[in-house]
């Protein structure tokens, strides 16, 4: 038996807690405002016309992964796998993946939720849950079957491995740029039936009537809040580095849309204070992506962090 001691932290949103507990296990000092914020998910909002749940998991994750490299983890996608995969394919994937054990490094993958592959055994792999629960998702992957999966497969596969950093005011400014793409071209972003950014909010406001008590409306509330909390997060840590006000002013406006979207995801709340606390919601974020705009401009090209500067 192979197991390494790695730590996952209970993030709603799991796609961060795998990020998390890869580069902490790679030696990478990241906290959780900076992961989320330089890594550009903070600033994501993906949402399905009918609140399907997978809008936290369904968008391309490619910018995430750029985005990483500024911090030193490096993310290699080994491809999607649907139930039809070969026995030949699913052996070259459970391969690979003991590879990067037998290295000393956590492998990932989704499957309904991000996990990180920790260790295998004489049967199948051991996967970390990203909450306490007994069943979902599963604990281990059987190697070739990958029973665990269940009926159905809609499967990526991971590996992590460091990678050089770069400087701090190069991965703010371009998590900020990232941030206000989203903003100025959602559909580049977006597949059929979702909507990005301002997109997400017209299709979610839409959704209300009828999905607003759903199990997807409360989980892309509780995603996307989790996510526009830590955006405050970030931006305040930037404040404190770049010593720029604007920053410490755009945390706050994150932190109530976080606040708010926590107040949607409450399953007995009438459809229309859901409506209406999404759209002050939506203004608050629309506003805040300007100011985001200009302090991506007022960035120096290079700064010496401030001595109270956390974002490590």
């Amino acid at each position: 038996m192979r197991s390494l001691d790695v730590q996952v932290p209970a993030f709603n949103t799991t796609f961060m807690g795998m990020a998390k507990g890869a580069a902490t296990s790679l030696g990478i000092v990241a906290n959780d405002a900076l992961l989320y914020g330089a890594s550009g998910h903070a600033f994501v909002m993906y949402v399905h016309e009918s609140l399907c749940p997978s809008g936290p998991y369904c968008f391309d994750r490619q910018p995430l992964f750029r985005l990483l490299r500024n911090l030193g983890l490096e993310v290699s996608d080994l491809g999607f796998f649907a139930s039809e995969a070969t026995p030949t394919q699913r052996a070259a994937v459970d391969a690979r993946l003991k590879e990067e054990i037998d290295s000393g490094r956590p492998a990932g993958l989704i499957n309904m939720e991000f996990q990180l592959v920790t260790g295998y055994d004489e049967t199948g792999f051991l996967t970390a849950q990203p909450w306490a629960c007994n069943d979902f998702p599963p604990k281990r992957l059987s190697f070739g079957t990958w029973d665990e999966f269940g009926g159905e497969v809609h499967a990526n596969f991971f590996t992590f491995a460091r990678c050089s950093e770069a400087e701090r005011n190069t991965s703010i400014r371009e998590s900020l740029d990232f941030a206000v793409s989203l903003y100025d071209a959602p559909a580049r972003y977006a597949g059929s039936g979702y909507g990005m950014g301002p997109d997400a909010y017209r299709m979610w406001k839409a959704a209300i009537p009828e999905h607003g008590a759903s199990h997807g409306n409360w989980w892309n509330a509780t995603v996307w809040g989790e996510c526009r909390q830590r955006a405050g997060e970030y931006l305040r840590e930037v404040a404190l580095f770049t010593g720029l006000p604007l920053a410490s002013e755009l945390a706050e406006p994150y932190a109530e849309v976080g606040s708010l979207l926590q107040r949607v995801s409450e399953k007995e709340l009438p459809g229309p204070d859901k409506i209406a606390l999404l759209e002050k919601a939506e203004r608050l974020e629309a506003d805040a992506t300007k100011g985001l705009r200009q302090l991506a401009r007022d960035l120096p090209t290079k700064m010496a962090p401030s001595p109270q500067a956390s974002l490590a």
